[in-house]
């Protein structure tokens, strides 16, 4: 075998080989300067040293009891031991989890873009350890430093599933983007699953919130007040004046926004699990009906039918858009009976389209299915003019639009004078 070939054989122990020697050769705290040490220190924040440079990190201790808004980080425990001892199939159930499984997960960048100039300065994360709720944060004190930064952040990872809000979209991938300059140095990225809250947020509040941003959800969805918060479009700003100044105070207040952020996707992973397993007393008709609609569109057929039922005691808005989400369901069924009763009962709804939908969808029944041509020109014609109603209001298509309505109605009174 030649000298070459051996050599490349033996590659992959001589890098480890060179990774533990390095790790083992970390410099030693007296080597490197660390400015305003003593003031960090004063805050919790301690220097971490690897490969001849230092990153930061903090780390706080809540108690499982303390209250963040209307929750205590103990619901989480309970909304994980929910998922365990539920039928309910979800994107977010945590079955077959323990609570010391998920990482609660935010960053904080020098902009909003992707690819390699956008650099992050600060990973956080939370997740339980025995009766605590433990949050670290890692902090990038100049540019050059990230491989002190990921070795820091990476030696600590223990989890199954991450937990973030939009880091499936932002989030993971500028880590992975960042991981991959550095990945040489450090450990690799350990494989995971991800809970994405901001998706689960948008789903089930689009309805009643301007923005979905996670500081409109705190405080308009669970409860949390920040004071003397820095707003997130602002760190950017505050770390490049960092950069020159080094002085901490700066970051001090990006760190506080960073771990209310990550703090309330402890208790916001609760609130959703308490709304979609039903066991939220306050979960209103509306969030219910959005519940309803997450269920159907990833085929949890069942579990959709149960919560869209539990609003047809009514006659309020929410009440005729499940029992439209039920009837059809019922024509896919092909339960032509229920779902011309359901259609009967949405098309005398005072919401025009909601009306209009529901009479073309009985016309059809009542002609291709009970066959009963009288009652589908009648309905073809209740169509028609709400169709003319409605025209300014909203933009009608397909079966709804007004030449679609005409050319069926045509259609019927052809067919019903025939029989005549």
């Amino acid at each position: 075998m030649s000298l070459k070939n051996k050599l490349n054989r033996l590659k992959p122990y001589l890098s480890g080989a060179e990774r533990a020697e390095k790790n083992s050769s970390l410099a030693p705290s007296n080597a490197i300067d660390v400015p305003f040490q003593e003031r960090w220190e004063e805050e919790g924040i301690f220097p971490y040293f690897f490969d001849q440079n230092y990153c930061l990190v903090r780390e706080v201790k809540y108690p499982l009891a303390q209250k963040h808004g209307h929750y205590r980080f103990e619901d989480f425990l309970t909304a994980v031991d929910i998922w365990n001892h539920t039928a309910i199939n979800h994107p977010l159930s945590a079955r077959g989890f323990q609570p010391e499984d998920l990482f609660f997960f935010d960053t904080e960048t020098t902009g909003l873009g992707g690819g390699v100039g956008n650099t992050i300065f600060l990973l956080g994360y939370a997740s339980v350890s025995g009766d605590q709720l433990i949050v670290r944060q890692h902090i990038l004190p100049h540019p050059g430093a990230e491989v002190p930064l990921y070795q820091s952040f990476l030696e600590k990872v223990n989890y199954k599933t991450l937990v973030t809000y939009n880091g499936k979209s932002f989030d993971w991938p500028q880590v992975k983007t960042r991981h991959t300059l550095v990945r040489e140095h450090v450990p690799k990225l350990p494989a995971f699953g991800h809970f994405d809250l901001f998706h689960a947020a948008r789903r089930l509040w689009k309805h009643k919130l301007d923005r979905i941003k996670l500081a409109v959800v705190e405080k308009q969805v669970l409860g949390v007040e920040r004071v003397d918060d820095i707003p997130g479009f602002l760190a950017p700003m505050i770390y490049f004046d960092f950069i020159e100044s080094k002085k901490p105070e700066g970051i001090l207040g990006i760190l506080k926004h960073n771990e209310i952020d990550i703090l309330s996707l402890v208790t916001l992973y609760a609130h959703l699990t308490f709304q979609l397993c039903g066991v939220d007393p306050g979960r209103t008709r509306m969030e219910t009906y959005e519940v309803g609609k997450w269920f159907a569109a990833i085929g949890e057929r069942a579990e959709a039918e149960k919560t869209f039922t539990k609003l047809t005691d009514s006659q309020d808005l929410t009440s005729f858009h499940a029992k439209q989400a039920l009837a059809l369901q019922a024509k896919k069924d092909r339960d032509w009976e229920k779902a011309k009763q359901l259609f009967l009962d949405v098309a005398d709804s005072e919401e025009e389209l909601l009306s209009l939908e529901a009479c073309v969808e009985l016309a059809k029944i009542y002609e291709h299915r009970l066959i009963d041509l009288q009652q589908a020109v009648f309905f073809c014609d209740k169509a028609l003019r709400l169709s003319l109603q409605v025209r300014g209001k909203a933009k009608l298509s397909g079966e709804t639009s007004g030449e679609r309505l005409k050319k069926r109605h045509d259609r019927l009174t052809k067919k019903l004078a025939k029989l005549s």
